[in-house]
């Protein structure tokens, strides 16, 4: 099978990679089929809607951040970036995790209640010099 995306033009498929998502994502519940994406170079993964393939959604690995972020089961917590061509400026959602099941071929989103993680957590800090 083939996807046109915005991110990456055209990618061949095969249902294999498709990752579900029963109850989508929040803001988009009518989207349930996903490609998770990840380029050799990309410090991102994407999530790329098959349903809407100009929906993508950049996300990095949780534990990079935080390595005792919470865990369920079989599922790696992934964060939502929010892209900003100010690096100081680049966001992620800490608050509101995607959780991958890569064997399953599954996700889900779940909130974390928790004021430990917010929703707007600054990915590229820059450093003071003296």
């Amino acid at each position: 099978m083939k996807l046109n995306t915005y991110q990456f033009g055209e990618i061949e498929y095969t249902e294999d990679l498709v990752i579900s998502f029963a109850e989508g994502l929040f803001g988009f519940e009518n989207l349930h089929k996903y490609l998770f994406i990840k380029q050799d170079e990309d410090i991102f993964y994407w999530l790329n809607s098959i349903e809407q393939p100009e929906i993508a959604f950049p996300l990095i690995g949780l534990r990079i951040i935080d390595e005792r972020f919470p865990v369920l089961d079989d599922n790696e917590a992934f964060g939502i970036v929010v892209m900003n061509r100010n690096p100081a400026d680049v966001k992620v959602n800490l608050k509101a995790p995607v959780y991958i099941n890569q064997d399953g071929k599954s996700g889900f989103q779940k909130i974390i209640d928790s004021d430990k993680y917010p929703i707007d957590y600054s990915l590229f800090v820059e450093e003071k010099q003296s």
